[in-house]
């Protein structure tokens, strides 16, 4: 709205309605009936179809201008149609907001069954969304291609392929040998969006974008001439641009001022921007854009475009259009507008025939055709120009010196498909010289030096380690956080000054001096912990080693490590549980079975073995009695859950080192000065009381062998360089993701940051970056757990005991209580005779101590030996 200079967005709202409210009257009385006058009106199947144009631009007059001609010219040619189609023009004037309203309108008040319009990305958004909710099929005109319109299945798309000319304007870069351009673009949503794919193939193929400088139309010619200035300083030579014309017709007459139209400059147009030219563009202007390269949609030369652009020459249309000025082709969006309607026309004839049961949109997908643009043909709901003929403009005139096809190649000749030639015709660059500018190639001198500081602690020389030649003062790098910033930055062809960082330790202050000293130093590199303290001063690119800590111990070497899965007591009990197993069914089987009988030397083999062969279930020795079967039973039962706990625990205990995190007993090594592995150990999972400063690797090693301390906790990066130096005498026991991993630091807002980033990720995902890992790091990590194991006690299994001890209680009580009742008589008389003896005996006793006999009585004693036989 601010076009119209109105602020108010309601008083806008209601000024824009009533606006289109009166000129929808007034155009739906010149527009919406131009088959009236049909004589077989009656007969025809009438398809009301809306154009949303811009009719105040020459390009929406001429769109609106080749789609009323196309379809006179389609029914002159098949009048025997049954179907016409029918145009309601609506004039947005530029204004996605009016567009829509136009949009409502049409289907509401003419009912129409399909839109052409949408000429920029959020007017094709709107009318796309409405589109959708009407299933009203809507095409539009040269919109760029986004990926936020690819959820509108009732949307169709006509413009140039953004793909295959951002493979042809990096494969003319490459063509002469640059790395760097300097990208100048229109300051706009549409704009923006389809230059991104270019943007991204220039990074993964290697064209450093130097600088980026955007403009708006307001820009005025003061800003343009002060940014111009500043990319011709840098150094810059090459130059992309994607703007329209309006905005491009000023930029050229700022740089011829400051001398970038001379020789030794290069200029490239995208074909956006060339699309948007029209004849009318004034000869100054012209005349500043010298030795201008630029790629443009290819039309193919044909007697159907030369005849059609004959007549609409000489159409009413024309003059309306070009008023006092010279206009004699059509622009691009014109031509593809033709075929559309063309498609249109095709399409309803199909749609509403008696056989077919496709709807408009479908038949209009399956549509082909060879219209004035090529072979028409839709691809995923799209029809795109994949074809694009170069231009250098020369005077006031174009000159085509080749043509790029989507089968990656340049050519000098029209038929592409055909063509063995693959150099570009002689191109006459700014300053009139047919000598290509030398850019920034690869081989040049004079590249933009990044100023790096590196960390130079060597405490982890396969991490990074920094020398300095005592006589010539040369710095040599090298290690894993050097090679991959260097592969990392190989594609942007800067020149490397490393600067040594000697205070210590504490990348804190290391991140600080990079942001308070823009003038020294551009980035740092080195084991540099991503944090977020740090990010308040510098940009980190995304992390390129693995993210968290880890806790490495020496390997278990005991030879008894058999017994370590179970406690002493646990041990001793269970023992005991099988002797007494066997001593319970020897007792019950003992009476009848003779396989425990025999010898007393024989019963107890049997008892041992039998209580200890249940561990393997070997007892060959059949149960006769179901109490003995019941005690087996449950004995089985108990040393099954026994022998798979002792498995398990024996396993775990073999494969990963036991370590029981005891902040009381054990010591804990970490880096000296780390403050990462600081705020680890004071965290509630691995909380140290006792934990002690290392320096190095070795130090690491040489402390866990000697066993001053049990274990040692580090950012994982300071581990792998430990585990591959040490493999065979250490493990990784158990991993947390608590850090952010490695990165390298840029100054805050740097351009490079997004470029590194996107290049690490590239060393990731082709497995580069895990060949660098093996190579500094010699071996691959052990098996990791989360999880470490600790030996059973007794008082976990005490339940499994007890039951185990009443089952032994109550078969032995059973066994007790059936032998009584067995031996029951046996027993009374037993006790009876026993009592008896025992009673004279005491008669007896008695007698002699109330009458002692001063002599030995032998008759007495005598008879007292009788009576005790007796």
């Amino acid at each position: 709205m601010r076009r119209f200079g109105i602020q108010n967005p309601i008083l806008a709202s209601f000024l824009l309605l009533l606006f289109l409210f009166i000129s929808n009257c007034f155009a739906s009385s010149q527009n919406d009936d131009v088959d009236e006058s049909s004589g077989f009106e009656h007969e025809r199947v009438r398809i009301r179809v809306g154009l949303v144009l811009d009719l105040g631009s020459v390009e929406g007059k001429m769109v609106g201008s080749s789609v009323s001609m196309a379809l006179s010219d389609f029914y002159a040619i098949n009048s025997d149609y049954r179907t016409r189609i029918s145009l309601s023009l609506r004039n947005s004037h530029g204004e996605p907001l009016l567009a829509l309203a136009s949009a409502v309108d049409l289907l509401q008040t003419v009912g129409v069954e399909a839109i052409i319009g949408g000429n920029s990305l959020l007017e094709t958004k709107l009318l796309a969304e409405i589109g959708e909710k009407a299933s009203v099929p809507v095409i539009s005109l040269n919109s760029p291609i986004s990926s936020s319109l690819s959820k509108y299945s009732h949307l169709i798309q006509a413009t140039h392929d953004s793909s295959s000319e951002a493979k042809g304007i990096t494969a003319f870069i490459h063509e002469f040998d640059w790395n760097s351009v300097a990208l100048i673009y229109e300051d706009d949503d549409d704009w923006r969006e389809s230059m991104q794919l270019m943007v991204d193939h220039f990074h993964e193929n290697g064209v450093r974008i130097q600088s980026k400088v955007g403009f708006t139309v307001s820009s005025n010619e003061e800003l343009m001439t002060d940014r111009l200035r500043n990319l011709k300083d840098s150094g810059t030579t090459v130059f992309v641009v994607h703007l329209s014309e309006l905005i491009a017709t000023r930029l050229f007459p700022c740089a011829e001022k400051l001398g970038m139209m001379g020789e030794g400059f290069a200029w490239i147009l995208t074909a956006k921007t060339m699309n948007s030219f029209h004849e009318k563009t004034d000869d100054f202007s012209k005349e500043a854009m010298e030795g201008v390269v630029g790629f443009k949609s290819y039309v193919p030369m044909s007697k159907e475009l030369h005849n059609f652009t004959w007549r609409w020459r000489k159409s009413p249309f024309f003059e309306e259009i070009v008023g006092s000025e010279m206009i004699t082709r059509l622009s691009i969006s014109s031509v593809w507008a033709h075929d559309v309607a063309w498609a249109l026309a095709r399409a309803a004839e199909v749609a509403m025939m008696s056989n077919v049961s496709s709807t408009l949109l479908e038949a209009i997908t399956e549509t082909r055709f060879k219209g004035l643009s090529g072979d028409f043909e839709l691809d995923d709901n799209k029809f795109l120009s994949d074809k694009f003929e170069i231009v250098n403009l020369i005077g006031s005139g174009e000159r085509r010196v080749g043509f790029w096809s989507s089968n990656g190649s340049f050519s000098n000749r029209r038929h592409l498909a055909s063509s063995t030639h693959n150099k570009l015709e002689t191109i006459i660059w700014p300053g009139g010289s047919a000598q290509s500018p030398k850019g920034r190639s690869i081989g040049e001198s004079n590249r933009k030096k990044l100023r790096v500081l590196v960390t130079s602690s060597n405490r982890f020389p396969r991490l990074m380690n920094v020398t300095t030649d005592q006589v010539t003062n040369d710095i040599t790098v090298e290690g894993f956080c050097i090679e991959v910033f260097r592969d990392s930055m190989r594609p942007f062809n800067y020149e490397l000054e490393f600067i040594p960082w000697r205070n210590g330790s504490n990348y804190d202050n290391l991140a600080y001096a990079l942001y308070s000293q823009k003038d020294k130093y551009d980035a740092a590199v080195g084991d540099i912990t991503i944090t977020h303290n740090r990010s308040m001063y510098v940009d980190f690119t995304m992390p390129f080693t693995e993210m968290g800590l880890g806790i490495v111990a020496p390997k278990e070497r005991s030879m008894w490590v058999f017994f370590q899965p179970l406690t002493p007591d646990l041990w001793m009990t269970s023992a005991a549980f099988f002797v007494l197993t066997g001593i319970i069914v020897w007792l019950i089987e003992r009476s009848e079975n003779p396989e425990f009988q025999g010898s007393w030397s024989k019963q107890i083999g049997v008892v041992l073995w039998f209580g200890f062969s249940t561990l393997v279930y070997a007892h060959r020795e059949r149960l006769k009695h179901n109490l003995s079967r019941f005690v087996v039973t449950v004995w089985v039962f108990a040393v099954l859950i026994l022998t798979a706990s002792y498995t398990a625990t024996l396993t775990s205990m073999m494969t990963v080192q036991q370590i029981r995190f005891n902040s009381n007993e054990d010591f804990v090594g970490h880096l000296s000065g780390s403050l990462i592995a600081n705020v680890a150990l004071t965290s509630s999972s691995l909380r140290a009381l006792r934990s002690t400063g290392l320096n190095s690797a070795q130090d690491y090693a040489q402390a866990l062998l000697n066993k001053s301390v049990s274990f040692v906790v580090d950012e994982m990066p300071y581990l792998k360089v430990l585990l591959g130096e040490n493999p065979a005498q250490f493990l990784m026991v158990k991993t947390q993701c608590t850090t952010n991993g490695f990165g390298f630091m840029f100054q805050k807002g740097s351009e490079l940051v997004p470029n590194i980033s996107r290049e690490i990720s590239k060393l990731r995902t082709s497995e580069r970056l895990s060949e660098m890992e093996k190579r500094w790091f010699e071996n691959q990590l052990p098996y990791t757990t989360d999880d470490t194991s600790n030996p059973i006690t007794l008082y976990r299994f005490r339940g499994l005991f007890m039951i185990t001890g009443v089952s032994f209680a109550f078969a032995f009580s059973v066994l007790l209580i059936l032998w009584l009742r067995d031996k029951w008589e046996d027993l009374v008389n037993s006790v009876n005779i026993f009592l008896s003896r025992r009673l004279v005996h005491w008669r007896i006793l008695f007698a002699r101590t109330i009458h002692p006999s001063p002599l030995d009585d032998p008759i007495g004693d005598n008879a007292v030996q009788m009576a005790q036989r007796n």
